[in-house]
């Protein structure tokens, strides 16, 4: 039935339900991407606690949960920043590192100060996505899919730009002389891990709404 809802992203961000929206667009016959994809507050879903060690982890258990709550074919994902002279961290504690989360500035200015002393040579980074689908199944059971993107460079020794988010200002992607946070939107959603995990999942999102 139009209108009706088939697909809930985990998520109370518009912008990543838009991007979903435009990704499924005419991708599937019959689907209104404007009505019948909707995020976790549209379809009543509840929060999830994000308890897992991985982005693997986090992005299922959002994506299996909203599928038991809503009965609906879920997507969901978890994101962060992975420095190699650190071993992966932030990692999924990438929007508390500072342990305030999502304060942007602090978590930017510890990490900066936290490789302060760390040579150009050695500042590879790159942001890490994990987007996880879940489609309920009659005995209560959900067929899980996880894929994986990201968006390698190297950590500038300050913030530079005024868009994006998080540590946007301060990863200058492979091949640019740029920021993250000096690209335009459509720049950035075309190289970003989201979105290269994302594009990695549609053709089995496509297979779960046909």
């Amino acid at each position: 039935m139009s209108g009706q809802p088939r697909l809930v992203l985990a998520t109370h961000n518009q912008g990543k339900l838009r991007e979903l929206r435009e990704l499924l667009r005419g991708q599937v016959p019959g689907l209104d991407v404007d009505t019948q994809v909707v995020d976790a507050a549209a379809a009543g879903a509840p929060d999830v606690v994000e308890d897992g060690v991985t982005f693997a982890e986090n992005s299922l258990l959002k994506a299996r949960a909203v599928a038991e709550a809503t009965g609906l074919v879920a997507v969901a994902d978890d994101s962060g920043l992975s420095v190699d002279v650190l071993g992966g961290a932030p990692g999924i504690f990438s929007a508390r590192w500072s342990g305030r989360h999502g304060d942007d500035a602090a978590n930017l200015q510890l990490l900066l100060a936290q490789l302060s002393d760390v040579p150009d040579s050695h500042r590879g980074a790159a942001f890490i996505c994990a987007a996880a689908l879940a489609v309920p199944g009659d005995n209560g059971s959900a067929r899980e899919v996880v894929e994986y993107g990201q968006l390698e460079g190297i950590l500038l020794r300050a913030p530079r730009g005024e868009g994006g988010f998080g540590y946007d200002p301060i990863l200058q992607p492979s091949g640019m002389d740029r920021s993250c946070a000096e690209l335009s939107a459509e720049e950035k959603n075309a190289i970003s891990h989201r979105g290269h995990a994302f594009r990695a999942l549609l053709p089995a999102i496509v297979d779960a709404l046909r």
